[in-house]
């Protein structure tokens, strides 16, 4: 098994090139890709320490989190794209 400490890593390091992205770039599609990344990220987290405790509202958490991320996407882009 993974130690939890590689995932903590990996996620603080995708958020961290996600809060990049937002902060530097200029383009709106590319600023929405880099929010996707941060919340992947943090999805990441929250099942890694779900898997860790043996608990499942972690795992519950990250599918309403997606699908919120979903319904963001499909606003962000139908916004932009009008």
């Amino acid at each position: 098994m993974v130690p939890v400490e590689n995932y903590i890593g990996l996620s603080a390091i995708l958020f961290t090139l996600g809060a990049l992205g937002v902060l530097t770039r200029r383009n709106a599609i590319v600023i929405f890709m880099s929010v996707e990344l941060m919340l992947n990220s943090a999805n990441l987290l929250f099942i890694a320490f779900a898997q860790t405790h043996q608990q499942v509202g972690g795992h519950i958490f990250v599918f309403f989190v997606m699908a919120v991320a979903a319904a963001e996407v499909a606003v962000g882009l139908a916004l932009i794209v009008a």
